[in-house]
């Protein structure tokens, strides 16, 4: 089966990130699906995006943006908070209701407690823990956090887990090269571990943000996606509007995995068989089949 947080996940697309530093009417403006219709989610930042001087006023122009918002349904909204303190002054906003959830910096079994303790039980936020501090690199860190992830209370609220690439070359002191993918980097070989680590346990991962923007580098950012899908992430940062609509390009299904994920699901599908020149097996491939036809409903299929 799968479940809602995954639904939900599959719908991210590609994650605009907003610095709160624009005025509260832009704010609205993209929450509302004016300024971008096709943007399926939104980040406002009030954290890397905004320098430490410019905080309040961040924070005040989304304090005025909230009572612009309308409920439109799309794109989904989240607040990317500094620290705890700044998540507890945002949830006190009001219209912060018209928020889904927030994305939560930094996080390790140690600060994850905090940004929870600003949540009331009778709120319905939704949490995106973000993996970019010098711990993601520990194994053992890295199950401390989980085991924090794995509570009732706590996993029901994770949406899913964003690996900030920046942040953990930062950690290293690299930074992309223009001509190669993260996974030409020590973190691609990163992200294959939290994988291992995160994805068994029903915790979604996202792709990091891909910073090069100009045309000239179209090609590049298309075969980080397709590394990215092979990797079992899914949903990806944009930082620029022109990013929004590749990046939901590559989303799209191939018509032949289409016809594959249908024949294994069939009720009278055969125990192994042939498609494709391929093998296709239903009890281990259900699980693919069953994400790639929701893929395809959300994002199309291309010949």
């Amino acid at each position: 089966m799968i479940d809602h947080q995954q639904k939900t996940q599959l719908h991210l697309g590609a994650s605009m990130y907003v610095p709160c530093t624009q005025s509260p009417e832009v704010l609205a403006a993209i929450a509302n699906g004016e300024k971008f219709p096709e943007l399926r989610s939104v980040i406002f930042c009030t954290e890397d995006a905004v320098r430490e001087d410019q905080l309040n006023q961040a924070l005040e122009n989304l304090k005025l943006a909230l009572r612009l918002f309308r409920n439109v349904g799309n794109p989904m909204r989240f607040i990317r908070v500094r620290n705890p303190h700044v998540m507890g002054r945002c949830i006190a906003f009001r219209g912060i209701e018209q928020v889904d959830g927030f994305v939560l910096p930094k996080v390790t079994a140690e600060s994850l407690p905090f940004y929870l303790s600003q949540l009331s039980s009778g709120d319905t936020f939704s949490l995106m823990p973000t993996l970019e501090t010098v711990e993601t690199f520990d194994a053992g860190q890295r199950r401390e956090l989980k085991k924090v992830l794995m509570r009732d209370k706590v996993k029901n609220r994770i949406l899913c887990l964003r690996i900030g690439g920046n942040d953990l070359l930062n950690c290293i002191g690299q930074r992309r090269p223009k001509d190669r993918t993260i996974y030409d980097t020590p973190v691609g070989a990163l992200i294959g571990e939290l994988v291992r680590e995160f994805l068994p346990h029903g915790f979604g991962l996202t792709a990091p943000v891909f910073e090069l923007i100009d045309d000239q580098y179209q090609p590049l950012l298309e075969e980080e996606i397709r590394r990215d899908l092979a990797n079992g992430l899914f949903g990806k940062t944009a930082i620029h509007p022109t990013q929004i609509g590749k990046i939901e390009t590559m989303f799209r299904v191939d018509r032949t995995d289409v016809e594959e994920a249908e024949a294994i699901l069939a009720p009278d599908a055969q125990a192994v068989f042939r498609m494709g020149g391929r093998m296709c097996e239903p009890t281990t491939h259900s699980k693919w089949a069953r994400d790639i036809i929701l893929r395809a409903q959300v994002y199309g299929v291309r010949d």
